[in-house]
């Protein structure tokens, strides 16, 4: 019989707890915004491109629709974007940056870099750990794109 790794040892807890290590970096970042980082992936997607489906927005932050639906309702009531009908179908929602969420980019551009003062990585370093991620990421798509049957 085989035994398994130990924790210290498990690729998976150690995405894990960086991962989480990140996100509570952003926290005090984040704050005198009053965004959490999900909420700040979905600003970081509509900042990038606006007026998109809920759809498009839920692929490009990989967030699915129980996830993102709160969050931009969340925005929503934060008055930073909406929700309108989409022209050619009144069924699909556009999700829209409003004034005051497309003001917020400038006002949050020294989140990122605050951040980076807080990795003691250098920048070769972090652009090979995203793109590992990415192709992790990535990989782990396709196999289950290839097991829906």
């Amino acid at each position: 019989m085989s035994q398994t790794l130990p924790l210290d040892q498990q690729l998976c807890f150690a995405l894990y707890s960086v991962s989480n290590a990140m996100v509570r970096l952003y926290r005090p970042l984040l704050q005198p915004f009053d965004l959490t980082y999900p909420q700040y992936v979905v600003l970081l997607a509509l900042w990038q491109q606006d007026n998109i489906s809920l759809g498009t927005l839920g692929r490009a932050t990989l967030f699915d629709s129980g996830t993102l639906t709160p969050l931009v309702k969340k925005l929503e009531q934060k008055q930073l974007l909406q929700r309108v009908a989409s022209q050619d179908d009144e069924r699909v929602k556009q999700v829209v940056l409003t004034t005051k969420g497309r003001a917020l980019q400038q006002k949050v551009s020294g989140v990122m870099q605050a951040l980076r003062c807080q990795v003691a990585m250098d920048d070769e370093q972090l652009i090979q750990l995203r793109e590992m991620a990415r192709q992790l990421q990535q990989q782990i798509s396709d196999v289950a794109s290839c097991n829906v049957s």
